[in-house]
């Protein structure tokens, strides 16, 4: 079954245009493809990434969150109660006064301390400010370098300014060493956040959720839920190997390059928020709306999409089954990106007339 479904998925008519073959795809005297077996790299890759975040949050985080002021907040521990801990875990963070006095009397203390124990242990889920600042400040790291590299490696490639040279030569385009190091980048990174999920910070929906979701389509995430994330993540991962697979790497690069340049203001803006910076986090708040609606709004649809959707007629006149797929995915996060940049508009509004 395995055998057959491996057969299905590498179908040449998915991928590649009419009277193309996977063999036409080997390296051969100035061309250099991607190959499906170069994504094993990227799981290496995202623990690498793991161990950098480490040493970042640790050495570099909490010291710029010492200076511009944060303090660490240690909160008490509860005493060890194998019972409590257990009802805290499989019932209820939140027992009722009844529930409370039967746990007292099972444990043979008195209400007030099961009372204490539960509101520590809870305490001790919320995450402090440090937390969330380190987390904020490895997530703009990594946007903000992803975004200097991204341009580097784009700004002398001629398709970088004019879209139709992504189609130029295609499907038999060479592969950039370039390219494949921003690409396996972006991959692990959406691995270590699968591999961190336990153990990040669990929120309420925000814009920010989803606006720095390269490729997800998840319209709508209430909370911070485990199977939820490990979906989206898992979605950002399989577009980007796709558009790997297919040789989609000039479009891809591109893609990751207009998600990148406006996510980091936001973590940025996250940052000096926690530190209580309130006229710069405004600012930058402002700096990423800005940049938001002109990567989002303008760039990616006029740009990207105009280039995925009407250029690729052009060169062939039978779309493949992958133009299909990924166009759909492309106009379902632009639907996300219509939608969050509604919500940012109206977060604008109340900040320009309101206050």
């Amino acid at each position: 079954i395995l055998k057959t479904l491996n057969s299905w998925f590498w179908w040449e008519n998915i991928w590649m245009p009419i009277n193309c073959t996977w063999a036409d795809f080997v390296d051969r005297e100035g061309l250099v493809f991607p190959k499906p077996h170069q994504l094993y790299a990227t799981i290496p890759y995202a623990f690498v990434l793991l161990i950098i975040r480490f040493f970042s949050e640790r050495y570099v985080a909490i010291p710029l969150a010492k200076a511009l002021g944060i303090k660490n907040v240690r909160r008490v521990k509860p005493q060890p109660n194998p019972v409590l801990e257990s009802y805290f875990r499989e019932c209820s963070r939140h027992p009722s006064q009844s529930e409370i006095k039967g746990l007292a009397k099972k444990c043979n203390c008195t209400v007030h301390l099961v009372e204490k124990w539960f509101r520590r242990r809870r305490n001790l889920e919320i995450p402090t400010v440090l937390q969330k600042f380190q987390e904020a400040f490895w997530r703009f790291s990594f946007y903000l370098t992803s975004s200097i590299v991204g341009f580097i490696f784009l700004y002398d490639k001629p398709w970088f300014y004019d879209i139709w040279q992504t189609w130029v030569g295609y499907p038999f385009q060479t592969l950039l060493p370039s390219q494949y190091w921003y690409y396996m980048a972006e991959i692990g990174f959406y691995w270590s956040l699968i591999f961190t999920l336990g153990i990040d910070i669990k929120r309420k929906a925000n814009p920010q959720g989803l606006c720095s979701s390269r490729f997800t389509f998840l319209f709508f995430c209430p909370s911070q839920d485990f199977m939820a994330h490990v979906i989206h993540h898992l979605a950002a991962i399989g577009l980007m190997s796709g558009s790997w697979c297919g040789n989609y790497v000039r479009l891809g690069t591109l893609v990751i390059f207009v998600h990148d340049t406006a996510d980091f203001w936001l973590e940025a803006a996250k940052m000096f928020n926690y530190a209580h910076w309130e006229k710069t986090c405004n600012m930058l708040f402002i700096i990423f709306s800005i940049a938001f609606f002109i990567t989002r709004m303008i760039l990616f649809p006029f740009w990207i999409l105009r280039a995925t959707l009407y250029q690729p007629t052009y060169y062939s006149t039978t779309p493949v089954i992958a133009y299909f797929l990924f166009n759909g995915m492309l106009l379902t996060l632009q639907g996300l990106h219509l939608y969050w940049g509604y919500l940012i508009f109206k977060i604008l509004k109340r900040f320009v007339f309101l206050k």
